[in-house]
């Protein structure tokens, strides 16, 4: 139940959980030139956005634990929006008013969407000098489809997609497009992208994020001790238990206990959730939304506490498509969709929204990853290669007369 809880919590730290001050937060000058972002430059568009993402978080994180109830769940919304915010920029008509209600964006232009992301973007990956946290994005699209120029260029100045036109049928290509879901990841997702890429996918829209933070307090291995772990089942199995006392940002509610463990110089932190005993998990999951987030985060205050938390790594992969149904985003999933503004006068619709993560935690501290993929797909033909054994008929087409059948099981 307790791992469960770990999971959710981290993940809405990347989202919700952006704490600094002026003292603690430092804009760094890559270029040498112009500063990053901070928080304070932040406009109230911006930060609309940011309730605009994590609202769809909670809906999204909600449906996933109703199709993945009693396993392990960990996704990453902002990574799931990313990619849905890439491909929202070549919709149009009503599929792009089901993706702007799913993705909480009413209110805001396209316009306003894209310079949010693209400030959220800079403030995110500068917020603290102590944590590596990279986001990177992509567009892969099938050599010769007439991509228009200002999808491409949208997603470029906004996402800072990386655009590459690529020949899917080349065996090479699959492995081109994990090597850069590899290296994104920092090697924690080496795949995204099956052996062959099947002959009507047109496009693949992708987010990549990698965070590494170290706790800002962390926990010595030698009190790492083996502990008994109790499921939601009653079953109990082993689990290498870290401890620590020292003063945490804590809360204590008839429900459940709330504790917050910073990373780095603070401007990051995970959250933890544990349900008192005899609560429903998922009840309390139900409850997620911003009022209550923001409540129970103004509810923690400074106290010493002794900390037992389970030491854990997992990887997680789940299908979007259902889910996204389910919270409205009907049309795009469908021929007839409208996706006009990536390519005119050209059937697209979207075939799959693929999403897999990782997470480590230890007494180091938290390594997570995660890769959303939108595969885009049209009307042409399925590429078809003859790859396994097959049944060939000659025949005459005037007469319909057989002349040969034949059954091969190995043309070598």
């Amino acid at each position: 139940m307790m791992k469960k809880i770990l999971l959710f919590a981290f993940v809405l730290c990347l989202l919700c959980l952006i704490r600094c001050s002026d003292d603690s937060i430092k804009s760094k000058d890559l270029s040498g030139d112009d500063p990053h972002l901070t928080p304070a430059d932040l406009t109230d568009t911006d930060k609309g956005l940011i309730k605009a993402d994590n609202t769809f978080g909670f809906k999204l994180f909600k449906e996933v634990v109703r199709e993945d109830k009693d396993e392990n769940v960990f996704v990453s919304p902002l990574s799931v929006a990313m990619a849905l915010g890439m491909t929202y920029n070549g919709a149009a008509g009503t599929t792009r008013e089901q993706m702007q209600q799913v993705l909480e964006l009413k209110g805001m232009t396209v316009e306003e969407v894209n310079q949010a992301y693209r400030n959220v973007i800079d403030v995110l990956t500068n917020l603290d000098d102590q944590v590596d946290f990279r986001i990177a994005n992509s567009i892969w699209y099938r050599l010769g489809l007439p991509v228009e120029q200002t999808f491409l260029d949208l997603n470029q100045t906004y996402f800072d997609a990386e655009v590459t036109a690529l020949d899917f049928t080349a065996p090479e290509s699959p492995g081109i497009i994990n090597g850069w879901v590899d290296e994104k990841t920092n090697g924690k997702i080496t795949e995204i992208v099956g052996p062959q890429i099947p002959g009507n996918v047109a496009m693949m829209l992708i987010d990549a994020i990698y965070f590494k933070g170290n706790w800002s307090d962390q926990f010595n291995p030698d009190s790492t001790q083996t502990a008994v772990f109790t499921l939601a089942d009653d079953t109990q199995k082993e689990c290498q238990m870290m401890r620590k006392h020292t003063a945490f940002n804590y809360a204590w509610q008839p429900q459940f206990q709330i504790i917050d463990l910073p990373y780095g110089d603070s401007a990051f932190s995970m959250t933890i959730i544990f349900p008192a005993e005899g609560v429903d998990i998922d009840a309390i999951i139900g409850e997620f939304n911003n009022d209550t987030w923001a409540d129970w985060l103004g509810s923690l205050h400074k106290q010493e506490i002794t900390l037992g938390l389970p030491k854990f790594k997992l990887e997680y992969e789940i299908s979007l498509v259902d889910v996204l149904k389910i919270l409205g985003m009907t049309e795009a999933f469908a021929p007839g969709a409208d996706f006009s503004g990536m390519v005119k006068d050209h059937a697209l619709w979207i075939d799959e929204v693929k999403h897999k993560t990782f997470v480590e935690v230890n007494e180091e501290g938290t390594e997570a990853a995660a890769v959303t993929v939108v595969i885009i797909v049209d009307s042409l033909p399925p590429w078809l290669e003859i790859n396994r054994p097959f049944i060939l008929v000659i025949h005459d087409s005037e007469t319909g007369t057989i002349l040969f059948m034949g059954k091969i099981v190995d043309p070598t």
